[in-house]
């Protein structure tokens, strides 16, 4: 064992399902947690030893601070030693707001901000020519190159005089003390051109700011400037230099002017540049690239009704008043009157004129004019007050591309200004690997510019967080990549690159399977990462099952035996070697002794497919795809091939749209054929379930209704007239009300996440007195749901339909779920299996696609060998099973594979392997091929 000092004692953990825990983690190492899904890994490494540390950290600020942060418990468990601060980068944490962007999220936007408005010129948005100005200094230069003992005259046009008669026009000159005009071309005192100006003729009259004559041996600099400040501030932005004797004037702008368009633009700052500022974000969008907007499809959906039949769909949901004589809908029946067309007939037999009118009106701005079912739709989506109304009119409202700034977010004036002929979006649009190439080549032009001190540490700062982007294998990444698109893997990663690049040492890193959605070959990019981070000392806690990571750890805890329950303990510490060779499950998978899958032929291959043609979304290459049915298909490929485009954009989104009128577009493609072969689709996604304390794995399943019949259904409950409602947490009646059926009271956290406690009414069984008084077999609804799925499945065993959907819970590894536990404290790898046993418990028809993204995520060897049963089992039923995966068990033991790549971002999007996993391995272009 490592020296005293050198290891994390924790001693004592209770916290979940730890059952008394002692365990020693080195420090400085790259230390492995792993075990079956549910076995306590997450509550060791996050709940017990980030926790403590992190507690400890808030204890040590001032009583002041610590009232804000109220709440963090201290984790059951005895001590902890030699701990020290701890960062913890899981998947659930990171910002998923559209705001936020890879560039935002790694802050090398805010640098390109700088580098814009410092070394950027603008140009024109409108005809695009190069926009000058000169600074006060500039011209102070110009003026002092002139030949000595030249007279000079400073004027100004003031708007102020523009509307003005002559005579009004000097009054006003004559209150703000100048003596002298410029008067029908001629410099005048102000009296001689009051003698002959007109009382009706609108003015062209300038201000005379001042006369000088050059004195090159003693030159007044600071009358020059001066003057020139007053002339810029009397015409708002703009001045004339008279050189008398020649008669030569010369225009100056103080901001950037192009005369031909009439637009100035205003000196650039940083935030010109920002989408989340008023003064660079696009008007129409608000910067975030995207509007919604309605979609007359979805508005008009069925064109076989009549508008009497209630063809506007909103509106015959909306309006109950369609008998009283007011409203919208009487407004059209009337105006049907007088423009002669029929209220009676199908909507498609109206001629385009007509329908063009009942959509967008007539376009008049009158009082009484007629706007049309949008610009009324829109006006009540922009003053209801109601969530609820404004959900209901957004189901027939589509995100659409900007028109505007067409995605990229910015106004225009903004986009106009450039670097070497590049804007801030022409760089953002770029992947991480190309910027890193464009930007050297920029930085050596720049420099050639001068501005050594800004140029070096702005490129220097960008590129060494680019490069820890790259190396944690996002290179694919673009910069304006929006982070509510990255997959949770993704996020995390981003996170852990900017982790890398702080340079902190002596710090403990809590990490949640960071190799998730990486490939084989990525993963090894990864490791040299968090090696990086274990040679600048810090110590590593990694809850992981990859088995790349798994071996070139230094130490590996393994928790077991089983799961729930049956877990919780330390089944294994110490070095990789010693694993491999010892008997436990983990070791014999990592050794290779044990094999998930032991296929052993493959289904031959159907004569039944769907076909994609021309497949273009994102970086796909126009390819075509035929995914054989009735068979298990993987799709693989290096992240950022273009695999979420192909099935997720594209065939899951077209699927929708084909059998559910879903209203998401999907992605760019030519045509897809074959889908009379199947009849229903299921998608499973990595989305996490409801996110709120009030959903759990029962309620998502659909579960909890069956056994809440079953309560109702009892004697005693008919005695107090309580119906299936009465036993649900959601509902009034039964439900605690001190806390609202949450069990869990949230304390509002002033600068940080809110914070749970346990109701001290209900004591967190979430039901009153009265409800919990109601048994089944002796048994109450709160201990139903503290049953584990195993537990449950036993007790309501002569329960078909129960029993049925527990029994598919249990088949995916998750029979030591509690029924009860809150969404919000499900693992990664649960919440998706229980989305997964959800799905696999809808009746199967035979001709089912099921559509699965990764989804061994999260998942023990053993765990990935249980699903993968569960999918031959569909798949024996003639179902067909395409899933998107890296995981090399999956890919091997599917009878087709589909490589996408050969790279990511631009250099991939090609389909380079298509046929069963054998022949993936003489590929010659495939990286999957290298691994398997």
């Amino acid at each position: 064992m490592p020296g005293k000092k050198s290891v994390i004692e924790i001693r004592g953990a209770r916290v979940n399902n730890l059952k008394n825990v002692d365990v020693d983690i080195p420090r400085n190492a790259l230390v492995v947690v792993t075990g079956l899904s549910g076995s306590g890994k997450s509550s060791l490494a996050f709940d017990t030893l980030f926790a403590e540390a992190n507690r400890r950290y808030v204890e040590s600020l001032s009583s002041y601070a610590r009232n804000f942060l109220d709440g963090f418990d201290k984790p059951d468990v005895d001590a902890i030693h030699n701990l020290s601060p701890a960062i913890s980068i899981d998947q659930k944490s990171v910002s998923r707001s559209p705001r936020s962007t890879v560039g935002t999220m790694t802050e090398v936007y805010d640098y390109l901000r700088i580098l814009f408005a410092k070394l950027g010129v603008p140009h024109c948005p409108t005809c695009g020519k190069r926009l000058m100005r000169k600074s006060v200094r500039e011209i102070l230069e110009e003026i002092l190159n002139l030949p000595d003992q030249t007279p000079l005259v400073f004027i100004s046009y003031s708007k102020a005089l523009k509307e003005k008669t002559e005579a009004s026009a000097l009054a006003q000159i004559g209150v703000w003390g100048y003596v002298r005009v410029l008067f029908h071309g001629e410099v005048l005192p102000i009296g001689d051109a009051q003698a002959v100006a007109s009382a009706t003729e609108i003015s062209d009259i300038a201000v005379v700011v001042d006369r000088l004559t050059i004195n090159l041996t003693r030159p007044d600099k600071e009358r020059i400037l001066d003057s020139l400040q007053t002339a810029f501030r009397v015409g708002q932005g703009t001045l004339t230099l008279r050189i008398n004797g020649t008669g030569e004037e010369r225009l100056y702008n103080e901001e950037y002017r192009c005369e031909e368009c009439g637009i100035g633009l205003p000196q650039c700052t940083p935030s010109h540049f920002s989408f989340n500022s008023p003064e660079g974000a696009c008007e129409k969008c608000a910067g975030l690239g995207v509007t919604l907007e309605f979609d007359p499809e979805l508005v008009i959906p069925n064109k076989n009704l009549s508008l009497a039949e209630g063809a506007i769909r909103p509106w015959s949901k909306m309006n109950g008043d369609r008998h009283t004589g007011q409203g919208p809908m009487h407004w059209l029946r009337d105006l049907s009157r007088q423009m002669k067309f029929s209220f009676d007939v199908p909507v498609k037999k109206l001629s385009a004129k007509y329908f063009s009118f009942i959509l967008y009106g007539d376009g008049r701005k009158e009082e009484d004019a007629f706007p049309g079912v949008i610009a009324l739709l829109e006006k009540k989506y922009r003053e209801t007050k109601s969530d609820h109304l404004r959900a209901d009119i957004e189901a027939y409202m589509l995100t659409k591309l900007c028109p505007v700034c067409l995605g990229k977010r910015l106004k225009k004036s903004s986009l106009a200004v450039k670097i070497e002929g590049l804007s801030i979006n022409d760089l953002v649009s770029e992947s991480v690997e190309r910027f890193l190439v464009l930007e050297k080549s920029l930085r050596e032009k720049l420099l050639k510019t001068g501005e050594k001190e800004l140029i070096n540490p702005l490129f220097r700062e960008m590129e060494t967080r680019l490069m820890a982007v790259e190396k944690v294998g996002l290179g694919y990444l673009e910069l304006s990549r929006g982070a509510d698109t990255l997959s949770g893997g993704e996020a995390q990663r981003v996170r852990l690159s900017v982790q890398m690049k702080s340079g902190l040492s002596g710090i403990i890193y809590v990490l949640d399977e960071p190799s998730v959605g990486l490939h084989s070959r990525d993963t090894e990019r990864l490791i040299r990462a968090l090696e990086d981070l274990r040679t600048a000392n810090n110590s590593l806690v990694i809850v992981e099952h990859d088995v790349a990571i798994m071996r070139k750890a230094d130490y590996i805890i393994d928790l077991g035996p089983g799961a729930g329950s049956e877990g919780g303990e330390i089944i294994f510490s110490g070095t990789p070697e010693k694993l491999m060779h010892s008997k436990l499950l983990t070791g014999q998978y990592l050794s290779g002794k044990r094999k998930i899958s032991d296929k052993k032929k493959a289904r031959p291959i159907s004569a039944e497919a769907i076909t994609i043609f021309g497949a273009t979304e994102h970086n796909l290459k126009n390819v075509d795809v035929k995914i054989p049915l009735g068979m298990l298909v993987a799709v693989s490929g290096v992240s950022g091939s273009g695999k979420s485009s192909l099935v997720h954009d594209i065939l899951s989104r077209a699927l929708s749209k084909y059998f559910y009128h879903a209203k998401a577009e999907p992605g760019a493609h030519k045509k897809i054929e074959g889908l009379s072969h199947i009849d229903k689709v299921i998608a499973v996604t990595q989305d996490p379930i409801g996110r709120t304390p009030r959903s759990n794995a029962a309620t998502y399943t659909g579960v909890f209704s069956l056994i809440r019949d079953l309560f109702a259904a009892t004697v005693e409950a008919g005695r107090e007239k309580y119906s299936a409602s009465h036993f649900s947490f959601n509902m009034r009646g039964g439900r605690c009300e001190s806390c609202q059926g949450g069990g869990l009271k949230k304390i509002e956290m002033y600068l940080l996440p809110d914070v749970y406690v346990p109701c001290e009414i209900c004591q967190g069984t979430r039901y009153n007195a009265k409800t919990l008084s109601i048994e089944y077999r002796g048994t109450n609804i709160a201990s139903v749901l503290k049953m584990t799925v195993t537990e449950a499945r036993r007790f309501f065993l002569d329960q078909p339909m129960i029993e049925e959907k527990l029994r598919v819970l249990e088949e995916v590894g998750l029979g030591y779920l509690v029924l009860g536990q809150s969404a919000t404290n499900l693992s990664g790898g649960e919440a998706q299996r229980i989305k997964l046993a959800t799905e696999l418990a809808r009746k199967s028809t035979g001709k089912t696609l099921y559509i699965l993204d990764e989804p061994t995520i999260g998942l023990h060897f053993e765990d990935v060998r249980r699903l993968l049963e569960v999918l031959e089992v569909l798949v024996d039923k003639g179902n067909s099973v395409l899933v998107v995966e890296h995981n090399l068990d999956v890919i091997a033991s599917a009878d087709w594979v589909l490589e996408l790549g050969p790279d990511g971002g631009a250099k991939g999007g090609e389909l380079i392997f298509s046929g069963p996993p054998e022949k993936l391995k003489s590929c010659k272009r495939s990286f999957t091929a290298k691994y398997l």
